[in-house]
């Protein structure tokens, strides 16, 4: 839960600074008058944590059919996904609509990474069961390689984060994830961004990495795993540093959210909480 209410924060107030008029307050670090609605981001995550709550493990189709149940077109979607969604709430089947995207080649967008690291933090003691259950749970609206490869390597930061031993140290968190998630253009970037680990200009590292201005897996998690790594057991730390790159802000935001909250000292201020839209109460109660 605490993986979930980070990765909230981080989408509801990351997804602030697509408003031109809150750009003065990026760049001072300042946040913006709440509350703050969260995005498809949480949303979605939600959908992760109340199957894992209510089945002990991915059941594709609860997870599909919690998706569709749940998806409000407002939320801020990608039209692939809204599209989808609708024809299996309307008795479409997941496994055909999800196979057909992008002309048979399935999605390669950060989606099924930007929702996945509570399901990490659940798997806090088994980083391999996490990565394992993360790729089951991308091929429900995620079938391209480098989609599912995003969310194995969000998972497995976050399992690893959130281990019984405590918040790992940079290189060991990049090490460790690398190490559960197959070859790849998302683990190369990951080997990147372990090179990079010394680098203090996150723009430069943005700049190599990307920033999911693409909205794609491997344009997206590499940075956010870079940004997470480098500031484990500090919220504001890693959320500024992940914003005040631009791209797909709500999305950077949510994956590093999700991951630092996930480890001991690296829950949000409470003042950003606060003012943060609640979880939904369809989550139900008791899920770790």
């Amino acid at each position: 839960m605490a993986s979930l209410r980070g990765l909230a924060v981080g989408d509801a107030i990351g997804s602030q600074f697509f408003v031109p008029v809150n750009y003065p307050l990026l760049k001072r670090r300042e946040v913006p008058p709440g509350p703050w609605q969260w995005t498809d981001d949480a949303e979605m995550a939600t959908s992760v944590l109340a199957v894992l709550a209510e089945h002990g493990r991915v059941d594709q189709d609860a997870l599909a059919r919690s998706f569709a149940t749940h998806h409000d077109f407002d939320r801020g979607y990608g039209p692939a996904v809204n599209r989808m969604l609708r024809l299996v709430r309307e008795g479409g089947d997941w496994r055909e609509l999800a196979a057909g995207l992008f002309n048979g080649q399935g999605s390669w967008g950060n989606g099924a990474a930007m929702r996945i690291a509570p399901l990490g933090a659940w798997y806090a003691d088994d980083p391999e069961q996490a990565t394992h259950q993360a790729e089951i749970s991308a091929y429900t609206t995620h079938q391209h390689r480098e989609a599912v490869a995003g969310a194995m390597a969000v998972a497995a930061a976050a399992a690893i984060t959130a281990g019984p031993a405590g918040p790992p140290a940079p290189k060991d968190l990049l090490d460790g994830v690398i190490a559960l998630v197959p070859r790849s253009a998302v683990g190369a970037g990951l080997r990147r961004a372990r090179d990079m680990l010394d680098y203090d200009d996150a723009a430069t590292v943005a700049a190599v990495l990307g920033s999911g201005r693409r909205t794609t897996a491997h344009d997206t998690v590499p940075f956010a795993l870079w940004s997470a790594a480098r500031s484990l057991g500090d919220f504001e730390r890693a959320f500024w540093t992940t914003a005040q790159v631009g791209g797909d802000v709500d999305t950077n935001c949510a994956i590093v959210g999700g991951v630092v909250a996930a480890g001991s000292g690296g829950a949000p201020p409470a003042r950003w909480l606060e003012q943060t839209e609640a979880l939904p109460d369809w989550l139900p109660a008791g899920p770790r």
